[in-house]
């Protein structure tokens, strides 16, 4: 009697240790979880789905899921299938919208557990998806840097012979009526070698120095008011002051910048609100790199927005929205800010497009 006893005690020990342990998980989990019924109100939250939701479990418990946040997939039909085939649900890249505002991209999935509950598991996948875009965009601004410096060096070669052929040409004619055709030659040619340059960009290495990036901001925003005379153009500015300098090219800095904020500036036709914003972000992922300090810098305006087929292409050379548009300036402004070590990414929809360039603090 005694040994079955002290059995019954090594059982409820192990017991509670398992729970324990079972507990300690689901505390320190980085996953959302929620335990919900039939009704959809919440038994359970962890910390990790505090954070989420925004609301603390003291708050959410017993109220019906749906009134803290909405989930823009079917929820009631992968509930009502989870509880009838008691098989787990799994929604891809869903988007969260938490009451406060907020939205999230998760991936959902609703695991039965018995008791008519389900364990609904929220993981954030939105750091996932923009470190996989930002390793697109900075493989595609190699790609197209590569294919640019090749077509420029096999155009280049037999643009310069012909336009020497032009002046030599020009050299023999003795009626001054037909020179008036190898000036349209030389000029072309000339006009053909600039747009190759622009098209390679800053040809020069960066020359580094101590840059503060709101004197860079102030002087781009003084350049474009100064262009916009005509028209009710509207720069506004919410800084932080304590974002420190930090090592870059001022010059190529506002050439970047200038491209940007110019074309803001033509997509509203000088009438509308453009917001300048910064911002310091910690432990920040640039591409495979992760960063401790990064100046995260906002260009929106109120624009009639980018067409979603034009944003997979927005960066690349000579892709442009506009009619009498180069499609230059923003792949120059991303290579520019890539060879800092940062990404220009951008969001557009009708009202708003937001340009959001990350830009290293740290000292190489």
């Amino acid at each position: 009697m005694i040994a079955l006893w002290m059995g019954m005690i090594d059982t409820e020990k192990h017991t509670n240790q398992y729970l324990s342990l079972r507990d300690r998980v689901l505390e320190h989990t980085s996953i959302a979880q929620l335990l919900i019924d039939q009704q959809k109100r919440l038994h359970y939250l962890n910390p990790a789905a505090e954070v989420l939701i925004g609301v603390s479990a003291n708050q959410a418990l017993n109220q019906p899921f749906d009134t803290l946040v909405e989930l823009r997939c079917d929820i009631e039909k992968g509930l009502e299938r989870v509880f009838e085939t008691d098989f787990p649900y799994t929604e891809r890249e869903v988007v969260l919208s938490i009451i406060h505002g907020e939205h999230s991209i998760v991936d959902c999935s609703l695991i039965p557990i018995g008791d008519n509950q389900v364990l609904m598991e929220l993981q954030r996948v939105d750091q996932h998806l923009r470190i996989k875009h930002e390793e697109q965009l900075l493989h595609q601004t190699r790609a197209s840097a590569d294919l640019v410096r090749g077509l420029a060096h096999e155009i280049k070669n037999p643009l310069g012979g012909l336009r020497g052929a032009a002046q030599l040409l020009e050299s023999e004619l003795e009626d001054e009526a037909l020179k008036e055709y190898t000036d349209v030659i030389i000029g072309e040619a000339d006009r053909l070698q600039l747009l190759l340059d622009r098209m390679l960009g800053p040809n020069r290495r960066p020359q580094l120095g101590e840059t503060n990036i709101h004197e860079v901001l102030e002087r781009v925003r003084t350049l474009v008011l100064a262009e916009a005379t005509e028209g009710g153009l509207t720069i506004r500015r919410d800084y932080d002051p304590s974002i420190p300098t930090f090592p870059a090219d001022g010059s190529l800095m506002i050439q970047a910048l200038l491209n940007i904020v110019r074309n803001a500036s033509q997509s509203l036709n000088n009438e509308g609100v453009i917001q300048l914003r910064t911002r310091v972000q910690r432990q920040v992922m640039i591409g495979n790199h992760r960063h401790r300090l990064v100046c995260s810098l906002e260009i929106e305006d109120n624009g009639p927005g980018i067409s979603s087929e034009l944003q997979n292409t927005l960066f690349l050379p000579m892709v442009t929205g506009r009619a009498n548009g180069t499609g230059l300036g923003l792949s120059i402004a991303q290579s520019i800010i890539h060879r800092q070590g940062g990404v220009i990414e951008c969001e557009s929809q009708p009202g708003e497009t937001i340009f959001t360039l990350l830009i290293p603090l740290e000292k190489s």
